[in-house]
Formats: structure tokens, C-alpha cells, sequence
């Protein structure tokens, strides 16, 4: 490997995505923010970085272990780069838009970065594309956004997405306090019934019985209805069966699971959050659900671009024209007003089929025709 190779390596976690996937996923989002136009979400769009006080407050300090922190040299005051987009629009909502109308739809997509990626992402930067619907509290709220988002990507091609359900704040409710619920972490995100009965104490059974629960959504309401649970828990899963509900009844072709007890990767949701898959990729294409907005009830949800592109059929070949060397402007512009990618010839050669080759273009004008390139 040359010295200037090596300098180009990049960190773990970073790529450079190369053409046609860079425009292939431009595409992608632009398609996706007309699905999220088209139901009233409005875009905005944040800075990349912030200050950490605002970056991490409330909600956010959820997100501090994920963020980069920098010094800035002009206030001298340490900020944050967004390591999740979702907080940055629950400021926007609650400052620059606290006087718009409730609810409030908002859109947004651009790249976050964490400081590591995970085993299931381990990616450090990749793409976000999402809604997030502010000063709603009713199932009504999460059930049109887990609506829109499965089906925007039902609409982009990706074919069967399944929705898998879940309820992060049941069990602290359950749970007689946060030590409790920080020795069953492990335990509950490994789904080990025996773990969880040994370390659960007093509500081990009824942990027990929510991780035997999980499943399609009809069986696993089902279940969840036979267990005892106290009010506040009880209150969360009428909520969550208010959602199946309503979701089933408008978009009765998505495929609804639940899982009671995941709270892997929902650190600050509060009430119904949700997964999405594909049929055909075990990766998660996106994920959301309730919060606080800085003390405003909202819902939400995150595509990720980078997973959602893994599942889509690629990009099309383009079809790309070489324009020889003295084509005029006016003719390339007639043929690009037809969908032809013109590729112009900056320089005479000795043969103009070769170097329309060259230059992976499968036509050429020769003789003011375009034809297929040999």
C-alpha cells in the first residue's frame, strides 16, 4: 500500500459511498420526503452541531455516551455533533415554531455520527430520514405515524415490512425501582426466562410471563390481557392495543408483532415505540415512538438510509449518451430534455466508439444519431 493510500484510510465505521449508490440514496430521500410532504409534515432542517447544553438537554442526555463533543474556538463553549436528529427537532418545535399551530408535523433527513457503532449498526455515520408529530397524545398520533413510515417504504419498493411493537417504559413500571430494572436489563434484552426468574425477585413472574408473550400481534395482546399488571402498566398496554387496532384496520396489509420488554435502543421513549423490518433483511430499516419534546407529548420515527437502501432494488442504469468532441450545446441539450445522460468529449480521438466504452457511456452520436456503442 502507497503512503497516500494509507493517509486515505478511514476511521472504522466511515465509507465513502461511491456512484450510482450516492445518488441512488439522494433519490431515495427525496421520494421518501414527497411521501412525508404529502401527509402534511413539513421539513426542516437543523444544524449538524450545537451546543452540548441544548444538544443534551432533557431527553437528550439519553444520547450523550453516542455523541462527539468539540471545543468551538470562537465562544469557547463545548458542542456537540448530532448523533440522532430527533432531539434537534423537538428543540426547533419548543423554540422556533413554540407558536405554531398544534399538532405540529415536522421532516427532516441528513447524516448524524456516534462516537462507536453497535453490533447490529456498526456504523458510525450514515443517513436519517423522519417525521415527528408534536403536541398529539392519543393512539390516533402513533398509529398515523407508524402508518406513514411503514408504508412510505412499502411505496419505495422494499415489499413486505413487518412492525415489530413494544412498550420501553413497562418495565420500570413493573419493576419496584431503578435497580431493578438495571439488573434485568441483560436478562430481559436476551429474552432469558430462567435469568430473569433467578434475579427478577418479587415481579420475576410476571416478567416471565410478558417475555412469553411476545409474537403476532393478535396472540400476544392476547396474552398480555391475562397478566396482572399494576395501573400505570395496564394504562401502556391499552395504549399499545388501542394502536394494533387502529393500524390493523387502515393498513391491515402490515404485519404487526410485539414485543413487550425491548428497550434496546429506545432510551427516551415513554410510552409505544416500534421496530421496522423487511421480510427479507434481519437489519432494521427504521424505529420510533412517543416522547417528550421538552415537556410537549410527541411521536415519531427514524428511517435509516443506509439499510433501507440495502433492500431496495438498485439504481437504474442510466442511460448515458458520449457527445464527440465539438457536439454543439443545443444538440446535448435536446438530448438530455429526451432523458439521455450526456457525457461530453472534452478532446479529439482517433476512434469515438472506444471512448464512449471508456467512458461507460452504451451510446453515441455519430452522424447526429445516437446508436449503440460497440
Amino acid at each position: 500500500m502507497t503512503e497516500f493510500a494509507t493517509r486515505a484510510l478511514l476511521p472504522a465505521g466511515l465509507r465513502d459511498i461511491l456512484p450510482p449508490q450516492a445518488a441512488h440514496e439522494a433519490d431515495v430521500v427525496t421520494r421518501l420526503m414527497g411521501c412525508f410532504t404529502a401527509q402534511g409534515y413539513e421539513r426542516v432542517k437543523p444544524p449538524l452541531i450545537e451546543f452540548e447544553e441544548s444538544l443534551l438537554e432533557g431527553s437528550g442526555a439519553a444520547m450523550a455516551k453516542h455523541t462527539f463533543r468539540v471545543m468551538d474556538p470562537v465562544t469557547q463553549r463545548m458542542m456537540g455533533v448530532r448523533a440522532d436528529m430527533t432531539l434537534q427537532i423537538a428543540r426547533i418545535a419548543t423554540t422556533r415554531l413554540a407558536n405554531a399551530p398544534r399538532p405540529l408535523r415536522l421532516s427532516y433527513a441528513g447524516q448524524v455520527l456516534r462516537v462507536k457503532g453497535s453490533q447490529l449498526r456498526p456504523e458510525r455515520q450514515f443517513g436519517q430520514a423522519g417525521i415527528e408529530l408534536i403536541g398529539a397524545d392519543g393512539a390516533a398520533a402513533d398509529a398515523e405515524v407508524v402508518i406513514l413510515a411503514a408504508k412510505a417504504l412499502v411505496d419505495l419498493g422494499v415489499g413486505e415490512v413487518c412492525v415489530d411493537l413494544t412498550l420501553p417504559s413497562l418495565v420500570p413500571e413493573i419493576c419496584a425501582g431503578p435497580g431493578d430494572v438495571d439488573g434485568l436489563k441483560d436478562a430481559l434484552d436476551h429474552k432469558d426466562v430462567a435469568a430473569v426468574a433467578a434475579v427478577g425477585g418479587a415481579v420475576a413472574p410476571v416478567l416471565c410471563a410478558l417475555i412469553e408473550a411476545a409474537g403476532p400481534a393478535g396472540p400476544a395482546l392476547a396474552k398480555l390481557a391475562a397478566i396482572a399488571l399494576p395501573d400505570a402498566a395496564a394504562a401502556l398496554r391499552e395504549r399499545l392495543r388501542a394502536v394494533v387496532d387502529l393500524v390493523g384496520r387502515a393498513a391491515p396489509e402490515l404485519t404487526l408483532t410485539i414485543d413487550p420488554v425491548e428497550g434496546r435502543g429506545f432510551e427516551y421513549h415513554t410510552g409505544v415505540a416500534f421496530t421496522i423490518f423487511a421480510r427479507q433483511s434481519a437489519a432494521e430499516l427504521g424505529r420510533g415512538g412517543r416522547y417528550r419534546a421538552n415537556g410537549e407529548s410527541a411521536a415519531g420515527a427514524t428511517l435509516f438510509m443506509d439499510t433501507v437502501q440495502d433492500v431496495l432494488p438498485g439504481p437504474a442504469e442510466a442511460r448515458r449518451v458520449f457527445l464527440p468532441f465539438g457536439t454543439s450545446f443545443a444538440v446535448g441539450q435536446a438530448l438530455r430534455d429526451e432523458g439521455w445522460v450526456t457525457v461530453a468529449g472534452l478532446e479529439r480521438v482517433s476512434d469515438d466508439n472506444i471512448e464512449a466504452g471508456r467512458l461507460a457511456c452504451g451510446h453515441l452520436l455519430m452522424a447526429g444519431r445516437v446508436i449503440a456503442a460497440k
